[in-house]
């Protein structure tokens, strides 16, 4: 018997020790004869570890090798603070931190002398968007909601956690350019509609702006946001690989299946300010909702020019808010080019924004919400200071849904199902488990950030001001950020862009 085992082990050894005698030769061959990878024509086989060590490189570097302040786009620092956070585990860490208070634009606020007692901090206090200008104004509750992510930029059950989770914290989603799905509407949260550069979701069959289509929509959400541009790739529109364009992607969205979804660079009806403000007035009109405009910023012009006509035109123009997209966001894929290089981080481009806004005398009639790269409350806090009234995140909120920065989103295969409309790794996100973890962290950020007012001296968050926080400098020494970017008056002149 034992004889018989033997031969059979020695067959099978045999047949597979071909195999891979067959699979190297048959490399050898192809690695000498292609034209394309000089590696693999000069050593061939063995060259394929070059590639495939620098394939894995990435996943190296983020578990092993980096510490915890240095990994990009995010570092495991800020990652492992979210996942806490979501888990209701609490920011909480010992014997020090890990953060590098003399390095440039290191954050650090005034600790008052005599923080705010526990008896008297007050709440703190909604603010209405929209309020005399739109028939059915919207209170907006929480100071930090969830930014643009597009049903197929991310999973059916991504979107269906963040809209429970959104309705517990008392948050609002925004639906991203791919149009309003049931998945938004599932939990009964505050929602946002996206107006992107092709309309998706609020189109006719030409690719223009549906009337009958946005009062319709108008019965489901909060407010309507036009996107002329966001800060992951400022001048062109959005991609949506064929692979993700489902059937009922492609419903939601107007367009054909199984093809590419490519977004225009900018509205075809939308060419200078004056368009755009006709346009924020007509869907105000239209619908009865608060409208608003979410852009990246290059300089002064365009907020100048936009203060300069409504003040001109009148407060009816105004949009009811600006969302201010950072240079740094990157939730969808883009370019390199544009993402590394296009567009002001938001750390500028926000106290820009509010001067700009009280110099016109707009400050009040106009909210502005901030985003780039804002998944901390130390973030979120600094964005009060500089001026905003609320705070997006889209990758915060998907840090809280499990993603782990493997930064595949565009292709599919997103391994924690966030990204991906593999049904296979789409099980791994459960619904009922993760909608709790958004909420958590929703509120998480929400307390933090009134905690961080308290030390402050502040009685509540939207008390933070730009000289309670200062900003480190290449010298080591830190700035006030109002001495860096000093309140201007009402009617002042401009700064030139």
């Amino acid at each position: 018997m034992s004889g018989m085992l033997g031969v059979v082990s020695y067959g099978l050894g045999t047949v597979v020790g071909f195999i891979v005698a067959g699979i190297l030769i048959f490399w050898f061959i192809q690695d000498v004869t292609q034209k394309k990878h000089a590696v693999l024509r000069n050593y061939p086989v063995i060259g394929r570890l070059r590639y495939f060590f620098e394939k894995q490189g990435e996943y190296f570097r983020q578990y092993f090798f980096m510490n915890d302040r240095e990994e990009m786009p995010f570092n495991r620092s800020a990652r492992s603070w979210v996942y806490r956070l979501a888990k209701g585990e609490g920011g909480i860490i010992g014997f020090g931190s890990t953060n590098n208070t003399n390095e440039p634009g290191s954050i650090l606020f005034v600790n008052a002398p005599y923080p705010v007692l526990e008896e008297d901090r007050l709440p703190t206090p909604s603010l209405t968007i929209g309020e005399g200008y739109a028939r059915q104004p919207f209170e907006a509750k929480s100071i930090v909601n969830i930014s643009g992510m597009s049903f197929g930029a991310i999973s059916e059950p991504a979107v269906r956690s963040l809209s429970r989770g959104a309705a517990i914290a008392g948050c609002w989603i925004d639906t991203g350019e791919g149009g309003l799905s049931p998945y938004h509407t599932e939990g009964g949260c505050d929602i946002i509609m996206q107006i992107g550069t092709a309309k998706y979701g609020i189109r006719d069959r030409d690719g223009n702006l549906s009337a009958e289509r946005a009062k319709e929509l108008a019965q489901h959400v909060k407010a309507f946001e036009i996107k002329l541009s966001q800060g992951a790739k400022p001048g062109k529109g959005g991609v949506l690989p064929a692979a993700k364009v489902t059937q009922e992607i492609a419903r939601i969205r107007g367009i054909p299946p199984h093809q590419d979804s490519i977004s225009p660079n900018r509205h075809r009806d939308i060419a200078n300010v004056n368009e755009l403000l006709d346009k924020i007035a007509y869907i105000r009109d239209l619908t009865g909702r608060p409208v608003g405009v979410k852009t990246a910023i290059g300089g002064w012009q365009f907020i100048n020019e936009l203060c300069e006509a409504v003040n001109r035109r009148g407060l009816e123009y105004a949009p009811d808010f600006l969302a201010i997209d950072g240079g740094e966001g990157g939730s969808g894929a883009a370019p390199q080019a544009l993402m590394d290089h296009m567009a002001l981080p938001i750390a500028e481009a926000l106290p820009r924004v509010v001067d700009a806004l009280i110099e016109s005398g707009l400050r009040q009639r106009v909210r502005v919400i901030a985003a780039g790269k804002l998944v901390t409350s130390a973030k979120a806090a600094w964005a009060l200071c500089a001026g905003a009234d609320f705070v997006n995140t889209a990758r915060g909120f998907m840090f809280s849904l499990g993603c782990i920065q493997a930064l595949r989103c565009h292709q599919n295969s997103c391994p924690t199902g966030v990204a991906t409309h593999d049904k296979h790794l789409q099980r791994g996100l459960v619904v009922t488990e993760k909608c709790l973890r958004v909420a958590q962290y929703a509120t998480g950020m929400n307390k933090e950030i009134d905690m961080i007012a308290h030390s402050c001296g502040c009685r509540q968050a939207r008390e933070l001001r730009r000289e309670h926080v200062r900003i480190v400098q290449s010298a080591g020494q830190s700035v006030a950020l109002n001495i860096l970017y000093p309140y201007p008056e009402a009617g002042s002149k401009r700064r030139a862009a």
